[in-house]
Parts: C-alpha cells; sequence; structure tokens
C-alpha cells in the first residue's frame, strides 16, 4: 500500500484532499481561454502547498508545457524528480545562486540586471554549455525586472554579446501585471504596450527568443491581448480563482483542487456564559454544545479569522467561536451533537455546501493564495486521482 492510500484508510487529524483530476481539468479550462499559447503551469511554493510534484506531473498531463517556480533549488528538485520533458523556469536569484546547476539541469533562468547576466555568464564558462536565458523587463509593476531605457539597452546588448560567443541562448523576454486582478485599470494597457516596445526593441537587436510572455492567472482569464506565446497560470491551476472582482471559479470553469478537513477531537455540553478559548472574545449565549477542531495557526490557519472562518459539520456551517489557538480553535454546535471523529470541512470546491477558501479568505481579510498557500507540513496532502 502506498503512503498516500494508508493515509487515505487511516484516522487523521487533519488532512488536504488534493484532487488532481480536477487540477487536470483546470490546465485544460485555462488552455482553451489561451488557445494560441503554450501554458505555465506554476508550481513555486510546493504548488501553493499543494505539493510541487504531484501537481506538476497532473499538470504535465493536463498538457501544460512548461512549469515555472521561483527559486532555482524549487526547480532542481523537479528536475531531480525526473521532469526531463519539460522546460522549467526560475526566477527569483540572488548573487552567488546555483546557476551552474541550473545550466546543467537545463533550466530557463530569468535575469533582470547586469549582475545576474554576468554571474550567469561566468557559470556557463564553468559548465562548458550556453544558459538559458530570459530577460526580465520592469513594464511597471516595479518589483524585479529590468528598468526600460538605458538599462534595458545594456542588458539586451550584453546578452546578445554573450549570446554570440556561444555563452548563452536568449530564449525568453518576460514581465508580469500589477493590476490584472482590477479589471480595467489602467496600468494593465499601459504595461502591455510598454512590454510590446521592449520585445520590439530586443529583436531589432537581433534577440530571438522562443517565447514572449506577461500573462499571469487574471491576465490569461480576461486580456487575451497579453497572452503572446506563453501565459503563466498560477492561481487559477489550483481552481481559486485570481480575484473575486474578475469572477468566481465557477464563472470561469475551475474547480477547487485542495479540501481541507480535520476529526472533531472533543464534543462536549456547557452552560450559558462559558468563555471560550483565549481572552474569552466568545463567551456563550446560553446553554450548547462546542466542537474542537484539532487545527490551528501552526498548521497554516489564519489567526486573523478567529471568530469569523466558516466550518462546515454535520451539514450545517458553522463559526469560530473565539480565538484561534495555535494546534486548535472551537466551534459552537448550538446544542447539536455529533460524535468525536466526525468531519469538519474548513474548505472545498464548495459543491457539498462547504465553504471556500474565497470564504476564508474573506473572514481573515487576506486573498485566498494565503490561505492555501499557508497549510503547514503538519497536515498531510492525500492525493486522489492521481492516475489517468
Amino acid at each position: 500500500m502506498t503512503e498516500t492510500a494508508a493515509l487515505r484508510t487511516a484516522p487523521l487529524r487533519a488532512r488536504a484532499e488534493i484532487d488532481l483530476a480536477a487540477l487536470r481539468a483546470n490546465v485544460r479550462t485555462l488552455r482553451a481561454h489561451a488557445p494560441g499559447a503554450a501554458l505555465m503551469a506554476v508550481v513555486k511554493s510546493d504548488a501553493y502547498g499543494h505539493g510541487a510534484l504531484p501537481c506538476a506531473r497532473a499538470a504535465i498531463e493536463g498538457g501544460a508545457r512548461w512549469l515555472g517556480t521561483a527559486t532555482p533549488e524549487e526547480a532542481l528538485v523537479l528536475r531531480a524528480a525526473g521532469l526531463d520533458d519539460v522546460r522549467i523556469m526560475c526566477w527569483l536569484w540572488t548573487p552567488g545562486g546555483p546557476w551552474r546547476e541550473a545550466i546543467e539541469a537545463d533550466l530557463d533562468v530569468s535575469v533582470s540586471g547586469m549582475w545576474a547576466l554576468r554571474e550567469v555568464i561566468a557559470a556557463a564558462r564553468q559548465a562548458g554549455a550556453p544558459a538559458r536565458v530570459q530577460l526580465k523587463a520592469d513594464t511597471g509593476l516595479g518589483r524585479n525586472g529590468c528598468q526600460p531605457g538605458d538599462d534595458w539597452a545594456e542588458l539586451v546588448r550584453e546578452a546578445l554579446r554573450a549570446e554570440a560567443a556561444g555563452l548563452l541562448r536568449v530564449t525568453g523576454l518576460w514581465s508580469h501585471f500589477a493590476c490584472a486582478d482590477e479589471p480595467g485599470h489602467p496600468s494593465i494597457a499601459a504595461q502591455l504596450s510598454r512590454f510590446r516596445e521592449m520585445v520590439a526593441y530586443a529583436e531589432a537587436q537581433g534577440a530571438r527568443p522562443e517565447v514572449r510572455h506577461i500573462a499571469n492567472s487574471p491576465a490569461t482569464l480576461t486580456v487575451p491581448d497579453s497572452h503572446f506565446d506563453l501565459v503563466r497560470t498560477g492561481i487559477a491551476t489550483y481552481g481559486i480563482s485570481p480575484s473575486p472582482e474578475l469572477g468566481s471559479s465557477a464563472d470561469f470553469g475551475l474547480r477547487p483542487v485542495m479540501t481541507l478537513s480535520a476529526s472533531l477531537a472533543l464534543v462536549k455540553h456547557v452552560p450559558g456564559g462559558h468563555g471560550v478559548s483565549y481572552g474569552h472574545r466568545y463567551v456563550t449565549p446560553g446553554e450548547t454544545t462546542l466542537g474542537l477542531v484539532p487545527l490551528g495557526y501552526a498548521d497554516g490557519i489564519p489567526r486573523h479569522a478567529s471568530g469569523a472562518g466558516p466550518v462546515l459539520v454535520g451539514g450545517k456551517w458553522r463559526t469560530v467561536a473565539g480565538r484561534i489557538a495555535m494546534d486548535q480553535f472551537v466551534v459552537d454546535l448550538g446544542g447539536d451533537e455529533p460524535e468525536p471523529g466526525t468531519e469538519a470541512v474548513l474548505f472545498g470546491s464548495g459543491e457539498r455546501g462547504e465553504p471556500t477558501a474565497e470564504d476564508w479568505a474573506q473572514a481573515a481579510g487576506t486573498i485566498a493564495y494565503e490561505i492555501v498557500t499557508r497549510i503547514g507540513t503538519r497536515v498531510p496532502r492525500v492525493y486522489r486521482n492521481a492516475s489517468l
């Protein structure tokens, strides 16, 4: 019996169930939104908390031709696991990073400035093989990326000089949106225009990239002019809408991949006026029953959702009663008496009437990205539909 199969049958304190069939379907849906472009499934941060390797494999099965990670270490793990027939790009570098290892693993590396270009050139000389380099343009996000004007001109010139010397291949030109999740924001058109200008300049100097890309999840769904050769889908791959203002997951034909649940650890009767959890921020209004959910902020449950986070128990929505503690929180069951071990569903697809990650995001005053990515390693990932 595999570890995942054993986990599926054994009693668990808590579990994050990952539906890989939903992930494959999401990739197919996203590809249909950008039929003229290849799709990169972004699996950074352990696939947004879902498990990088199983999700990477499922994404490839769904038609993803690229994988994306933030750090080179994340990308190297994927290569080491045998994902050899897919392009993998990593973009968050710091001085002294594993450039040579990335070159030898045939990764695409992002370069935003001259320090990085110098380091990747030196590593290519050491490796005796050309690096696959993607030049990142700062078109207005003001984060990573090379500024337009003289900085971009220098980076393009020196990268093409190194290409002519056989030290690297400029495989991509790319950028990232700041406000694609805000429909109609003027920066979207401005960044798209700037990206076209910076790409045109690089190509006029002789760059012949394999891919040009700027579209993230929201742009893939709502800005077709941004698709170019490749779209990078992160949170949407996992069935979560990149912005409620753009539409729900169902509006885009996406299905949330993760379901987070726990087994009630205790059910007990208490009188009215009974304080609950630290600080007694909740006091029972009358005689009732309380259920103990064995998950807390050490597992990634946001403390900011104290008094507001929704949980499905016995077919009814309950609300976190009082403060969320490190390992546990309480729900007021209103006199109902489910047995200890009864499932408490914090979030899932919503198809069974359970809350979603977006509901928790609203309760915590954050975004659904944070809800799924912060689920910690104490919570086992149990994979469904791993085989086609």
